[in-house]
């Protein structure tokens, strides 16, 4: 293996909301990164923090130990990795690191397209937005050979918490359960704050009544207050005076 100072050298394929925080954490770190974007101006954010920017995924992942795909969906995916070129720069024995969210089925199908010319996969998707990437908290759900997971698990370290759900696939219907709980928790607390408020309830009341309660939650505290402050005098006037309203 490649390394500078024990650690794997990493390709970064898609700097964006979440490549770019995530490949800045590396560099800080101290690992040697490799990075590539579509739109190379993107990925040139990280050249004063010691990365390499390259034209192509596959000259990006030339020299990688670890190559991480942070990008918008399989078919992306897919594409950047088998129709660009990526798996003939690929070095056998690299460990393909998929933290994009996308199907289950198409997780299982890189992975065992990438078996047939020695390079390992793991699924990795993440929850906590570009605030965890930024601070190194995501929740990191990881499917794959449990030997592989050990093996990223220095470059997880910078990420967050990483936890190995199972084999090829299961990282990403971990991230199906974890949207599911999201979205529909969202809705129950904004089911439950708007009851209230149409009952003459005070909204922010309510809220700070139930914290520290049995329905406590993290959607309660950051979202619950969104929908407390969009309900605020100060926003109802913002409303009433923009375009929209006074058009109406």
């Amino acid at each position: 293996m490649n390394t500078t100072h024990s650690r794997p050298t990493v390709a970064v394929l898609g700097i964006g909301m979440m490549g770019l925080p995530m490949a800045r954490r590396l560099c800080q770190a101290g690992f040697s990164v490799h990075a590539w974007n579509r739109s190379r101006s993107k990925a040139e954010r990280l050249l004063p923090l010691g990365a390499q920017v390259h034209d192509t995924p596959a000259q990006a992942v030339a020299q990688a130990d670890l190559v991480i795909t942070l990008l918008e969906d399989g078919d992306i995916v897919g594409d950047v990795l088998f129709q660009q070129g990526t798996t003939q720069g690929l070095r056998a024995g690299a460990l393909v690191v998929d933290m994009s969210s996308i199907q289950p089925r198409q997780a299982r199908d890189h992975a065992a397209r990438l078996a047939t010319i020695g390079v390992m996969h793991l699924d990795a998707p993440v929850s906590g937005g570009t605030v965890g990437a930024e601070a190194g908290t995501l929740a990191i759900m990881v499917g794959g050979k449990a030997s592989d997971f050990e093996r990223a698990m220095p470059v997880f370290g910078v990420f967050g918490r990483a936890t190995h759900v199972g084999p090829h696939g299961a990282g990403q219907l971990a991230k199906l359960a974890n949207q599911m709980i999201v979205g529909i928790t969202i809705g129950a607390v904004a089911e439950a704050l708007l009851l209230c408020e149409r009952g003459g309830a005070d909204m922010a009341k309510v809220k700070q009544a139930i914290t520290g309660g049995f329905a406590d939650s993290r959607i309660l505290q950051v979202h619950g207050q969104r929908m407390v402050d969009a309900t605020s005098p100060s926003a109802a006037r913002w409303r009433c005076s923009s375009r929209t309203c006074a058009t109406r």
